[in-house]
């Protein structure tokens, strides 16, 4: 038989790492499934380098080390991790659940969903021959790298923004490019960009690249709603354009979703007894998606899960400073 366990967490980013911590204090015997190889979600695999600036306590923190933060954190305890796992299928039978994946089948008396926006990729240039050329990149590896290039990155939210702004501060000669005249980052963020050496180039859109010895050499970006084109030389293109997420098979299990979203109450309950929700993954009225708010929808999962496995024990523990 397999072995049963108090909590399964599936998603294994921000919000799943730190339920799981917070599931050990309070005795919980818990397991963490993913579909990814690795832990630590987007964070960690789509933007290691990027700064992250609504975590509380920290100014300012990468995705790689808030994952690294985390792992360390979790490391505390001995938790059981299961990776390259997709969920399918979750049954009920009696106080059991079962979880199905690709490999194995899992019982646990309670399950969180932190499973983000589901499995993702980022949003492609739409371009013909985009995706020939290797200096045409979705997410940064190792920044330092680009000292001394002439960096373009298109897009116009957070991550186009930040990232212009990180390109700037290693000495890349660093262009954004957006369709609007608006950007759709921190209006701080906003601010920083207009006060730096970025060169910003709105309302524009991409519409030709021009390639030699197979790289992209130059940009071809033509000005909205008019024919005023400009060819920008380029070392890299960095393409920012959001991502495009699947949640899979989400709706086999019979929770009540709006949309491609959980809908939980105040205890993250779903319509389903026993599992709860957190994170991007979840919706309730006012919901606002940030990893600061998973952080904080966690361990309210975690509370009223624990009282649902054991009705005894009260939701409210004593404060972390006394377990």
């Amino acid at each position: 038989m397999s072995e049963i366990y108090d909590i399964t967490i599936i998603g294994g980013g921000p919000v799943g790492l730190f339920a799981a911590f917070y599931a050990h204090l309070r005795h919980a015997k818990v397991k963490l499934i993913d579909s990814l190889p690795q832990l630590g979600g987007q964070p960690a695999i789509l933007y290691p380098e990027k700064t992250i600036l609504d975590v509380a306590g920290f100014p300012n923190i990468t995705g790689e080390g808030l994952t690294d933060s985390l792992l360390k954190q979790l490391a505390l305890f001995d938790t059981t991790i299961c990776l390259n796992e997709t969920v399918l299928d979750i049954e009920k039978t009696e106080d059991i659940f079962t979880l199905r994946t690709n490999q194995a089948e899992h019982l646990t008396k309670a399950v969180l969903i932190a499973m983000g926006g589901g499995a993702f990729k980022p949003r492609g240039l739409e371009l013909e021959g985009a995706d020939d050329f290797d200096n045409i990149h979705y997410h940064v590896a190792n920044i330092n790298q680009y000292k001394g290039q002439n960096v373009t990155v298109l897009g116009g939210g957070d991550s186009a923004v930040d990232w212009s702004l990180a390109f700037e501060k290693v000495g890349a000669k660093t262009t954004i490019i957006h369709r609007r005249d608006n950007f759709r980052a921190l209006e701080h963020s906003v601010e920083d960009l207009k006060n730096s050496s970025v060169t910003i180039k709105t309302p524009y859109v991409p519409t030709g690249l021009i390639t030699k010895d197979g790289k992209v050499e130059s940009l071809e970006i033509t000005k909205v709603k008019s024919d005023e084109m400009e060819v920008l030389p380029l070392d890299h293109l960095f393409v920012n354009y959001g991502f495009k997420s699947s949640v899979g098979n989400l709706k086999k299990w019979g929770l009540e979703l709006n949309r491609h979203k959980i809908m939980v109450d105040s205890k993250q309950a779903t319509s389903i007894p026993g599992i709860y929700a957190a994170g991007d993954c979840c919706y309730y009225d006012g919901k606002i998606d940030l990893i600061a708010t998973g952080f904080g929808e966690a361990p309210t999962a975690i509370n009223n899960a624990i009282n649902y496995i054991n009705p005894a024990e009260k939701v409210q523990p004593k404060h972390s400073t006394s377990l």
